[in-house]
Order: C-alpha cells, then sequence, then structure tokens
C-alpha cells in the first residue's frame, strides 16, 4: 500500500479546494537551489521481497565469523531471552504514547518502574522517562544546564576532550545554533585523565557547567570527587556522563564530591539492547530534584485514586506537543519507548548482583585483554590511570593500518585515535563478559602474526 494513499483525482480535488495549480507550487518558497533536481533519478531500480532478502542475508553474512573488539560507546552484552521475549508481546510491543493515563497504566508502570531504577543506578533523585540517546541526552543536558545554573549569566560549558568524540560532535550540532559555546578541558597525556590543573585558567570564571565522562572515552577512571568539588566551587553545575553498566561497581555520580553530580546522561544499549547495527538505542537522564521542573521529556508518577488504588500519570511533561514551542525544554525529547522497556526487564532480571557480575567480568576480561597485547614485543599501554570496559594501546604500526589487517583475519580489533586525537598509532580496544578466554587468545595471536608479517618484509 502506498505511504500515501490518495489517488489523482484526490489530490487534484484538495488542490482545487485551496486554489493551487500543482503540489509544486505549495513549496514555492523553497529556493530552487535547495531542490534535489534530478537527484532521486540516480536512485537504482526497486527490488522484489525475494531479492530483498537475499541482498540483506548476504550483507549479514559479511559480519559471521568475526570476533569483535570495538566498544566507544556501543557494547556487545549478553541479552537474556527473556528480555525481548516480553518486550515485543503486543502490549509493550505496540503500545503508543500514553496521553490517557486511564488507559495507559501499563505503560505508565513500565516506565514507572525504569524510572526508579535509575535513580537507584546513578544515585539520583529524578529520571524522566529516556531520550533519544545518550549523545542528545548530553546536547539536552547542556542546554538544561544554561536554565537550571541561575548563577551563571553565561552560555559557555566545559567540556572535556577526553569525552566521546560522537557525544561532543552531536552536542555541538544541536546546540551551535543556540548559541551556547562548548569550551573543550584537555587531559593529561600521561594518565588518560582530565586534571584539575588543566581547569586552572577557567577558575573564576562564568560557565554554566563542567561534563564529567566516568569512565571517559580512553576506558579511564576519572577522579570525579576532585572534579565535582571543583565545578561546585566555582559556581557551576556537574553534568555527568555515564556507562550504565560501571555504575554496578563505581561510585554513582550523586554521590562524587560533597555534593554530587547535578545532571546524570548515558546511552542505555548496554541494558538489554543487542548493537543492531547501531540502533535504535536510547538515552537515560537523571537530575536532583530541585532542577526537576528544568528536565525534558515526560516523567511519570504513582498516586491514587479517590478510591485509595495505586495508580501512574503523567506528572511532569512540558514538551513541544503541550505547551508554546517557545516555551517547551526541548524539541526533541522523545521516550524511545521499546529500547526502555527491554533495559527495564534487563535490570529487572539481573538485579544487583546479576549486573555487578556483568561489569565485573567486563573490567575482567579488558584487563586480561590487555596484559595479553601488551606482551607482545612493541605493544603498551598508552595510559597509566585505572581503566573500566576498555583501554588504549599504542601499536608500532599505524592503527589503521593494523586494524585492516586484523580484519581480514575476522578481528575487529577495536578503534583507531587516529582521526579524533591525532595518535596514529594507539588504538581503543574493549572486552565484555561475552569474550571468552578463546577469543582473547584469538586476539592475540592475530596481532602477534600482523605485527611479525611485516617485521618479516621490513
Amino acid at each position: 500500500m502506498p505511504y500515501i494513499p490518495h489517488t489523482p483525482d484526490d489530490v487534484r480535488a484538495m488542490l482545487d479546494a485551496i486554489g493551487a495549480d500543482s503540489i509544486e507550487d505549495l513549496f514555492d518558497e523553497i529556493p530552487a537551489h535547495l531542490k534535489a533536481a534530478g537527484k532521486l533519478d540516480a536512485l537504482p531500480e526497486g527490488l522484489s521481497e525475494m531479492e530483498v532478502n537475499r541482498l540483506m542475508s548476504d550483507r549479514a553474512a559479511q559480519d559471521a565469523g568475526a570476533v569483535s573488539f570495538i566498544g566507544a560507546g556501543a557494547y556487545q552484552h549478553h541479552v537474556p531471552a527473556a528480555v525481548w521475549e516480553i518486550a515485543t508481546r503486543g502490549e509493550f510491543y505496540t503500545a503508543y504514547t500514553p496521553y490517557q493515563a486511564e488507559a495507559s497504566q501499563g505503560t505508565l508502570q513500565v516506565i514507572y518502574e525504569f524510572q526508579t531504577l535509575m535513580t537507584r543506578l546513578t544515585g539520583m533523585d529524578v529520571s524522566n522517562a529516556s531520550v533519544y540517546d545518550g549523545a542528545s541526552g548530553l546536547a539536552e543536558a547542556v542546554l538544561m544546564s544554561l536554565r537550571a545554573n541561575r548563577k551563571s549569566k553565561s552560555r559557555k560549558v566545559l567540556v572535556p576532550t577526553a569525552l566521546n568524540p560522537r557525544y561532543t560532535s552531536a552536542t555541538q550540532a544541536i546546540v551551535e545554533n543556540q548559541d551556547v559555546a562548548l569550551q573543550r578541558v584537555g587531559f593529561d597525556a600521561a594518565t588518560g585523565q582530565t586534571p584539575l590543573d588543566a581547569l586552572k585558567d577557567f577558575e573564576g570564571e562564568d560557565y554554566a557547567a563542567l561534563v564529567i565522562s566516568q569512565p571517559n572515552f580512553f576506558g579511564s577512571l576519572e577522579e570525579v570527587d576532585a572534579l565535582t568539588d571543583w565545578a561546585h566551587a566555582n559556581k557551576m553545575l556537574v553534568i555527568g556522563v555515564v556507562n550504565p553498566t560501571s555504575l554496578a561497581l563505581l561510585t554513582p555520580p550523586g554521590e562524587w564530591g560533597t555534593e554530587g553530580a547535578d545532571i546524570v546522561v548515558g546511552e542505555g544499549q548496554p541494558l538489554g539492547v543487542p548493537l543492531s547495527s547501531g540502533g535504535p538505542y536510547f538515552g537515560f537522564m537523571c537530575c536532583k530534584q530541585k532542577h526537576v521542573r528544568q528536565m525534558p521529556g515526560r516523567i511519570i508518577g504513582r498516586t491514587v485514586d479517590m478510591e485509595g488504588k495505586q495508580g501512574f500519570t503523567l506528572t511532569l511533561q512540558a514538551r513541544e506537543q503541550h505547551i508554546r514551542r517557545s516555551k517547551a525544554t526541548s524539541n526533541i525529547c522523545t521516550n524511545q519507548g521499546l529500547a526502555m522497556t527491554a533495559a527495564t526487564i534487563y535490570t529487572s532480571l539481573l538485579g544487583p548482583d546479576g549486573l555487578g557480575n556483568v561489569a565485573a567480568h567486563c573490567h575482567a576480561n579488558t584487563q586480561a585483554l590487555a596484559d595479553k597485547l601488551t606482551a607482545i614485543d612493541g605493544v603498551e599501554r598508552a595510559f597509566t590511570a585505572p581503566t573500566f570496559h576498555e583501554v588504549v594501546l599504542t601499536l608500532p604500526k599505524p592503527a589503521d593500518q593494523v586494524l585492516a589487517a586484523l580484519a581480514e583475519k575476522d578481528v575487529l580489533g577495536g578503534v583507531s585515535l587516529a582521526g579524533d586525537y591525532d595518535m596514529n598509532n594507539a588504538i581503543l580496544v574493549n572486552a565484555t563478559e561475552v569474550h571468552s578466554e578463546q577469543d582473547l587468545q584469538l586476539f592475540e595471536q592475530a596481532l602477534k602474526s600482523v605485527l611479525n608479517e611485516w617485521r618479516e618484509m621490513a
């Protein structure tokens, strides 16, 4: 069935009713040079259902047999079969936005349970119903900090260079047209951390917030207590960017420093959402109670009705659909309901002990992998700080070349740092609980083989 089911006669009747000669006349205010003239003609012919199935099968087969050690913000975890068996039941899979509370109690309760789990995991007071993803969630947090920090008159936020570059670029794309400046803060070349010394130039200056990533993009653990207290001493809010799996082991952001972080965001994909070729994922967002009215998105609350029966309702929903756009806290804060539901089921099934075991196995496997690889001549750790989930290694050859050679041996050996950090010989490698000892040995032998082949050619 066509996406727009109107017949040519229907279209003609509507155009006659509004006095337009053609559909093109409805868009005459768009300059000609912005229109995609002729570009759509380059699209290939459509395929049959059978051909599409074959095409997608062939593409999926290209991934077969490869073992991945790529992390960098999206992680391969074991997802119990029960998670998506429950999440794809009709009452969850097809549930729509809960505008009518009396008809949406199940959906509202799931969101409420998600919010409760996220506040417990992060140590914060309030969670919203989720946002698009972790990167856009950071952009929302930056904009929120400008509204919430009434001591600041600036539209500037401090952002560490050691933050995931994808988060930085996404945030920049969203906030730059709203006259917001992101000031970069460098990292220590020895530890891979954001040192207090790097913040001295900003002491006493007017910035709305400091972003702290824990762990940071390099996997290095930041000195979050010192950074948080420094920011508050300089009248800045603290925006924490966290990996939810790490929070089963690390101090939650609500307990950083003397007062804790003010806003916390992150990518929820590790909580029961498969890699799925890049999405869809979801972002989580939490904050202190005193900032709750500046939080974008919707918040679900629990109450009782006139008969004393428990019920759930939309407590705060300052979204663009409900109020004037100019007054909305956000225009892009869609709740990623299905992925959020899966995360709620996953987190509930595993519980605190299960999440702790996953995090501990991830840490142990990453350290074991780093030990195996650094035993190879010419491979070293790039930084000295403690790490979680991933680690940066330096190689005796350019990273891009090494990764390409490893891929030919069915090992996806991590992420090159050449493009984002000009660290031409450095790779970011990750291991999780799904990697076996055999997988780690496979990576070790493949890397050893690649480097030996080059040495023999030299």
